[in-house]
């Protein structure tokens, strides 16, 4: 006969809805616990991602936008502005920030001489001429402040016509200076379309406003007007590097014909003036080794807008197959 006080009795049924129960409630209880753990995690994951994205808003906005490189307490200096890349109205070589840097580098009492460092193929002739002409109004100005151009890699065209406004010219040996020239480019799909079996359909008011489209078979009377419009622009280029090197040119043909040549050939055609560094003419020829650098830097997030705006601009005249203006390139 079995004890009925013995451990193998089974659990009331109330027992077991009591113990189910309180484990169903222990589950939900712990559930709720880890929501609330993930929730917090990810608000401060979040927040952490919010605060590093207006912190890099506000670097974009604060970065220093202008030239305000000069050293405190450094007393005569040379004073150094930059001409990088392609010369055009809204890239870092514009008319605009090669001005800006050189005004504020000849109105600084402590500068000894200017360094015009140059490593640029051309561009707009217009930018280049602006630059130009605002270096020789500066140095008759301020007589006793000399300019002097020094070439990195390339000097060429537009970056050429600068450089001719300086005092002298120097560069390295291996250095590209020269190309005194204009271009401008396009391309023609008559030929193409016809094959397509595309018809071009352009309406204009004005015989010759539809002059350059690429899609329009070529006028000989357009291409003798652009010719001579090159032609111009030319002869203004080639005033101003006589006018800027004067007796020190050679005779050479081709001088004048876009050819261009090392630092090394530079210097007997008298494209050159000598062989340095930026660091060599501050140190043996201004007499000032401290180097100051005066070009001006536009802030991020303007570089950022307006490069994306330049570069769509870009893409639609490389599907137009059209340069929209002249090159000294």
């Amino acid at each position: 006969m079995e004890d009925p006080n013995t451990s193998n009795q089974t659990p009331a049924p109330s027992q077991v809805d009591a113990k189910w129960q309180q484990d169903l409630i222990n589950r939900l209880a712990f559930a709720s616990l880890n929501e609330q753990r993930r929730t917090r995690r990810w608000n401060i994951f979040f927040k952490s991602l919010m605060f590093a994205y207006l912190f890099f808003i506000l670097l974009l906005i604060y970065y220093p936008d202008s030239g305000e490189t000069a050293k405190l307490g450094v007393g005569k200096h040379t004073a150094m502005v930059d001409v990088t890349g392609v010369i055009a109205e809204n890239a870092d070589a514009s008319a605009d920030n090669i001005v800006t840097g050189l005004r504020a580098a000849f109105e600084d009492s402590n500068t000894a001489g200017i360094i015009l460092r140059i490593n640029s193929p051309g561009g707009s002739p217009v930018q280049a001429g602006y630059v130009y002409d605002e270096i020789k109004r500066l140095r008759g100005k301020h007589p006793a402040i000399r300019v002097y151009a020094v070439v990195a890699d390339m000097c060429a065209s537009g970056g050429y016509y600068i450089a001719s406004a300086a005092d002298e010219i120097y560069a390295d040996k291996a250095s590209i200076v020269g190309s005194i020239g204009v271009l401008m480019n396009g391309f023609g799909f008559t030929k193409g379309m016809e094959k397509l079996g595309v018809e071009r359909r352009l309406y204009t008011a004005g015989e010759h406003k539809g002059m350059l489209d690429p899609f329009s078979p070529e006028k000989p009377s357009d291409v003798a007007h652009i010719k001579k419009q090159l032609a111009i622009i030319h002869q203004q280029f080639i005033d101003a590097v006589k006018t800027g090197r004067g007796e020190r040119l050679s005779n050479d043909p081709n001088l004048f014909s876009g050819m261009f040549w090392t630092g090394e050939q530079g210097m007997r055609l008298g494209l050159v003036d000598g062989l340095g560094s930026p660091g060599y003419v501050a140190r043996e020829v201004i007499k000032a080794e401290d180097i100051v650098d005066y070009t001006p830097r536009r802030r991020l997030l303007e570089r950022f807008a307006e490069r994306i705006g330049a570069s769509a601009a870009n893409a639609m005249m490389k599907i137009s197959g059209l340069s929209a203006e002249p090159n000294l390139q």
